[in-house]
């Protein structure tokens, strides 16, 4: 059985719940853990291998067992560790922001000026800021988590798999914007304006499933008074749990997903569908939900639809929908496949 090595100290937890979720099922892997303590509060794990680490003694830790693979989940910080991580070892590196993995020291000096500067000022002393592309660049291989941003460059990673859960039966229509509410990754603007407009004398619920706070709070508590009985909104002004999240999830008969086209991480651009995945993908695959998407974001994949002018006539019409996410993107298909991955990662 080959031993692998997964690094989460930064930042996504729910990759990292992801690949612990679909390894449990492995019989050619065994993996070890090593997250921070930020990161071990938000898994949930289940009898696997899991140590308390950082940048200071991730290091130390490798040093004591012999690994064939060590995958990092992310590189956003800590950068002269990661570097000398990865010229030590067989190491991979997801890949969350292509754009930012790819900055030139030039471009990352304006950038630490730019935001954050208390923040970027200690990447740059303390963490080695200027070893981010070399970090990347030094890897062994290239991982990304969604397939259209696959290339020769960057190996596409299967983690997603769709849970069986059962259809839901709800007596009105039920829609699911899965998300932190900000406007800045999501054009919530857009969907306020848009529930606040509709014309219609069937019963509709929305759920923002997210924190909501700031001005979107504000403008939520507004668009909740204003509403006619028969339309109705949820929303949350406290972080949502993970199993409130679940249930939420499970009762949409739609997603709708109003991503911005650019973002930004780090001050540098990024393009969900070309240079960066959002976490709605994995959302609707593990719900198995078909879900609703700017009409600017490419995809190729059915279960992903552009929206349309008339949104409510289109989650009416989506509510009978079927798509069989079992066929493509179970767990054993997708292990089996994620599998095949590993041992390339291993071997090459």
């Amino acid at each position: 059985m080959k031993k692998i090595a997964y690094i989460e100290i930064d930042t996504h937890a729910e990759i990292a719940q992801a690949f612990m979720d679909i390894m449990r099922d492995s019989t050619e892997f065994s993996v070890d853990y090593y997250f921070s303590k930020k990161i071990g509060d938000l898994v949930k794990d289940n009898g696997e291998m899991v140590f308390l680490s950082d940048s200071s003694m991730i290091m130390e830790q490798l040093k004591l067992k012999k690994y064939d693979l060590i995958i990092i989940g992310t590189v956003h910080r800590y950068f002269n560790t990661f570097h000398a991580l990865v010229q030590k070892y067989n190491a991979s590196v997801i890949v969350h922001n292509i754009n930012f993995s790819v900055a030139s020291k030039a471009a990352l000096m304006k950038s630490v000026f730019k935001g954050d500067l208390i923040y970027r000022l200690k990447l740059w002393w303390k963490e080695g800021l200027f070893y981010t592309s070399k970090a990347y660049r030094n890897a062994k291989n290239l991982l990304v988590l969604d397939e259209e941003l696959s290339s020769k460059t960057y190996q596409f990673l299967p983690l997603f798999y769709s849970e069986n859960f059962e259809k839901p039966e709800n007596d009105n229509l039920t829609v699911v914007i899965p998300g932190g509410v900000s406007q800045k990754r999501r054009d919530y603007h857009h969907v306020f304006k848009t529930i606040q407009n509709l014309k219609t004398e069937e019963k509709c619920e929305f759920v923002f499933l997210g924190k909501a706070k700031d001005g979107e709070l504000k403008q939520l508590e507004k668009l909740a008074k204003n509403l006619p009985d028969h339309i109705s909104i949820q929303y949350f002004s406290d972080r949502v749990s993970h199993s409130d999240f679940e249930k939420g999830m499970q009762r949409a008969d739609v997603l709708w997903c109003p991503i911005q086209q650019k973002t930004e991480f780090f001050s540098r651009e990024e393009i969900y569908g070309l240079t960066k995945m959002t976490g709605n993908l994995g959302d609707a695959i593990k719900f198995g939900k078909t879900a609703i998407f700017p009409k600017d974001y490419p995809s190729k994949l059915a279960f992903i639809v552009p929206e349309k002018d008339n949104i409510l006539e289109q989650c009416k019409g989506l509510k009978n929908t079927h798509f069989d996410f079992q066929k493509n993107y179970n767990k054993a298909s997708v292990l089996k496949k994620l599998e095949a991955v590993l041992t390339n990662l291993i071997s090459v």
